[in-house]
């Protein structure tokens, strides 16, 4: 359970800059801004003079040199992405840049996630191999691919690394390893997209290709898409993708986008980084999760209004089925916990038939009911046991899995979440082994699970002004986390349990201004720390938000929790 940490009232919070109001000075100081240069930064993007400029990553020139060339001579050059929600995004930036500036010799590879796995691998190299490439770059992945690498200039194919990933004590003998992790680039956080964007302005730099200055920004929306979703620090540089990236998905041109935001009932025009979060990344995730991940891939890079259409379909159809099969282990789950006579301090449970692509989302869940580390596996289709782990009481998966390493194959991860492959023979008692770890360890594993509680408001002040002032903090994310507010000693005028099998919660309140309502999706009030009754005290807390869902427009609280 969560604990929460009341910013001071009686704390000063001086005015940092005249371009906010005292709310958004002391929104800006809670998140480590107090030099009003650093604040006018943060509060006005500028495409122009707040990127780096992108000679500045890592062995840029030898990338955009190797593939000025690959292009002079007509070869053929394969695009090979991560099959994620940065991955793809990226796939279809470069995608766009050979066809905007007429060069077709080109394919895209995505590795098949439950048969190939992440990353560079050999059989993708043969098959590259097969269909006559000469030069692959890879966008989101590639900078620990050492021997694969090398695989590849053994057969004669050279590889250009666009990545983000943590780079080893040795790197691929690639013709480049662009990486802002790498050398002297000052900003290290932007996503794979954002990298191989870099390479493209790079490549304009030299030579405009025919295409219109500033043309490039139209697949900002892709960036911003990708920024978003992979969850990297938005600050910084990524801050001006995103805040530039969602003003580009507003006004896209992309059919298979538009249909998908209506399809969902999102409205195009007030599109946020919620509706990428919850809409957008879930589907094209859905596709690497459960079919081909080129669904998503031509969802986003097709033209035709016809296809786009189609390609929605099936994404929407994936992820229905991905909701299904997660709602099916998670209820196979529940029922093995009813049979147990006490539910151990790490919960273990796993299948091989169950997909390692859809455990994270299970182990999630499960993790946060029963406020313990969670470990779900399932097989791959080579038959390798994988799964992922959350953390629940604040506990360090991370740590968890180092104190029993010679169980797993692989691991990885932060503290509150990871993935993990076990070996054959301790498939059925690592879990026993990270009980006794637990055990042994712990206060060493315990994380810093506490939420800041920005300010105190009233009700009252939930308003039109109160949502423009958040509005020039957006987007939200990593290292910018949405507003939380507490409204103190209020009484819900009603409690309403709403959605198809009641599973949402609606509190109605009653302010000066009318009726406001607070809501939280997928949880009922018995969940909460408190649970609210109509004419009873209590002091909700949550983020102010403005929706547009359905066309109807509504200043809301999104609830985080009742106390």
């Amino acid at each position: 359970m969560a604990l929460y940490k009341f910013s001071p009232k009686d704390e000063s919070f001086p005015e940092i800059t005249e371009l906010a109001s005292p709310l958004v000075n002391r929104l800006l100081k809670l998140r480590g801004i107090t030099e009003e240069s650093v604040a006018k930064e943060f509060l006005t993007p500028d495409y122009d003079n707040h990127l780096h400029r992108p000679e500045l990553l890592n062995d840029m020139e030898s990338a955009c040199l190797r593939l000025e060339s690959a292009m002079e001579r007509g070869e053929r050059i394969a695009i090979f992405s991560d099959y994620d929600c940065d991955g793809i995004p990226g796939a279809v930036i470069l995608h766009d840049f050979f066809k905007a500036i007429g060069y077709s010799n080109f394919q895209n590879y995505i590795p098949h996630r439950h048969y190939e796995g992440f990353g560079l691998s050999n059989d993708a190299i043969d098959k590259l191999k097969n269909d006559n490439v000469g030069v692959v770059i890879t966008i989101d992945c590639g900078t620990s691919s050492v021997t694969e690498v090398a695989y590849a200039k053994k057969q004669g194919i050279d590889i250009i690394i666009t990545d983000h990933h943590e780079p080893g004590a040795v790197l691929p003998e690639a013709v480049a390893v662009v990486n802002p992790k790498l050398g002297d680039y000052p900003f290290k956080d932007l996503c794979g997209a954002a990298v191989v964007f870099k390479l493209i302005k790079a490549m304009l730099n030299r030579n405009d290709y025919g295409i219109t200055p500033g043309y490039e920004k139209w697949w900002l929306d892709m960036v911003g898409l990708a920024t978003i979703a992979d969850m990297v620090p938005l600050v910084g540089e990524n801050r001006v993708l995103a805040h530039f990236g969602l003003k580009v998905l507003r006004k896209s041109r992309r059919p298979g986008l538009q249909q998908l935001l209506r399809k969902t009932k999102v409205n195009q025009s007030y599109l946020t980084e919620d509706d990428i979060g919850f809409t957008i990344g879930p589907r094209i995730n859905a596709a690497s999760r459960m079919d081909n991940p080129e669904d998503a891939f031509f969802m986003l890079a097709e033209t035709d209004l016809a296809k786009a259409g189609e390609r929605v379909e099936h994404l929407e159809k994936l992820n229905i089925e991905r909701k299904t099969k997660v709602a099916l282990i998670t209820k196979d789950i529940h029922k093995r916990i009813k049979d147990l006579e006490e539910i151990p301090s790490v919960l273990v449970m796993g299948n091989p038939k169950w997909r390692p692509s859809l455990v994270g989302l299970v182990a999630g869940k499960l993790a946060e009911e029963h406020g313990r580390p969670t470990f779900i596996w399932g097989a791959d289709g080579n038959g390798v046991y994988k799964g992922s782990c959350r953390s629940g009481g604040g506990v360090s998966v991370v740590l968890l899995m180092q104190a029993v390493s010679e169980v797993f194959i692989e691991m990885g991860g932060h503290h509150v979440a990871g993935g993990f492959s076990v070996k054959d023979e301790h498939i059925f008692t690592f879990g026993e082994r990270l009980v006794s770890a637990m055990e042994t360890l712990s206060d060493e594993a315990t994380v810093d699970s506490e939420v800041l509680v920005d300010a105190e408001i009233s009700l009252d002040e939930v308003d039109q002004f109160l949502v423009r002032q958040l509005d020039i903090l957006a987007p939200f994310g990593t290292d910018n986390h949405k507003p939380i507010f507490a409204f103190k000693n209020v009484s819900p005028q009603s409690v309403e349990l709403f959605g198809k099998a009641k599973e949402h919660t609606k509190l109605i309140f009653q302010t000066e201004k009318g009726k406001i309502e607070a809501i939280a999706f997928f949880q009922t009030p018995t969940e909460f720390t408190k649970t609210p009754e109509v004419g009873a005290l209590c002091t909700p807390i949550g983020h102010v938000e403005e929706s547009f869902f359905m066309g109807r427009r509504q200043l809301r609280i999104r609830l985080v929790d009742v106390l």
